[in-house]
């Protein structure tokens, strides 16, 4: 086979982009754990993209978690856990040989462990279903230069699931996931991310924020209102009490998450959102949680 070299594979993204552009929650026709995600929606790297009067504005989750513990043997055959990587910034990249958007971004990947060497640790998790084999002849023929192992379902859900690709979690020198990005990155960005991660000195502006299911869905328990959900009428026990059931009630359809979950990763989700406005309605009415809605088994996933 040809080899492909990152020049190559840079324009022959560039001229891919133009023509994907796909949204980044998984369609209802695909169960969470689902082998099945989709390309997030391409972006111009920062070079590309008019320069801003106002500085960058890095955001990080104020009370960050420790990455979920894992072990896998990369393709090389080298085991990675997240325990030797601290000291380092890391970026667990989750792509797929067949994900266009991914393709643009690995020669940013590339530059930016060059760049950091020393600080920074990239790590690729391959959601491919093609066999190892093949996803590694793909990496030499790239020529990635940090380790790429294949990510199973179960380390996918440890990290509440992988919807759309590329998907990249940032983990701060203490083994903290501090922030998740889906789709492309300006590789700028990244540079002022990790320089200021790294205890270097940056022109941006940091601010943080509660994870309210941004970073792991599981943390939906969090948030104090949801996508597309009226709740102006509640009282603030009423609210407590509606958000409490639709952390409880499961969406019916087919995504495996709960209601509250299901509205902050697809708030274009109609069957949660309808779901999701009855619990309120009834509560508002005076209905007790116990009737507002029975919380449902959720369906079996579709492997």
């Amino acid at each position: 086979m040809r080899r492909i070299t990152l020049s190559f594979l840079v324009r022959w993204s560039a001229i891919a982009t133009v023509a994907v552009g796909i949204g980044v929650i998984v369609g209802k026709s695909i169960p969470r754990r689902s082998p099945s995600v989709i390309a997030a929606t391409p972006q111009l790297p920062a070079e590309q993209t008019a320069p801003s009067a106002h500085p960058t504005v890095l955001r990080f989750v104020k009370n960050p978690e420790a990455v979920p513990a894992f072990s896998v043997h990369s393709l090389s055959g080298q085991t990675l856990e997240p325990s030797e990587w601290k000291g380092k910034v890391v970026i667990l990249n989750f792509w797929a040989t067949w994900c266009t958007p991914c393709r643009y971004e690995i020669p940013e990947l590339i530059a930016l462990q060059k760049r950091f060497q020393g600080s920074l640790q990239v790590v690729g998790l391959s959601v491919d279903q093609a066999p190892a084999a093949q996803v590694s002849d793909f990496v030499k023929q790239i020529g990635f230069d940090y380790p790429v192992a294949m990510a199973s379902e179960q380390l996918q859900d440890k990290f509440g699931g992988v919807l759309a690709l590329p998907t990249s979690f940032v983990i701060d020198r203490d083994g903290r996931v501090v922030q998740k990005h889906v789709g492309l990155v300006p590789a700028g960005y990244y540079r002022e991310e990790i320089s200021y991660l790294a205890g270097k000195q940056v022109n941006a502006r940091v601010e943080t924020f509660v994870d309210q299911g941004q970073i792991f869905p599981s943390n939906v328990k969090n948030a104090k209102s949801l996508p597309g959900v009226d709740m102006s009428r509640l009282t603030p026990a009423q609210r407590k009490a509606a958000l409490r059931q639709m952390n409880q009630q499961h969406c019916t359809c087919g995504c495996d998450y709960t209601l509250a979950q299901c509205r902050l990763l697809d708030p274009s989700c109609k069957t949660s959102q309808g779901e999701a406005q009855k619990v309120v309605d009834q509560i508002a009415r005076g209905g007790s949680v116990a009737t507002a809605a029975k919380a449902k088994t959720p369906p079996a996933a579709t492997l």
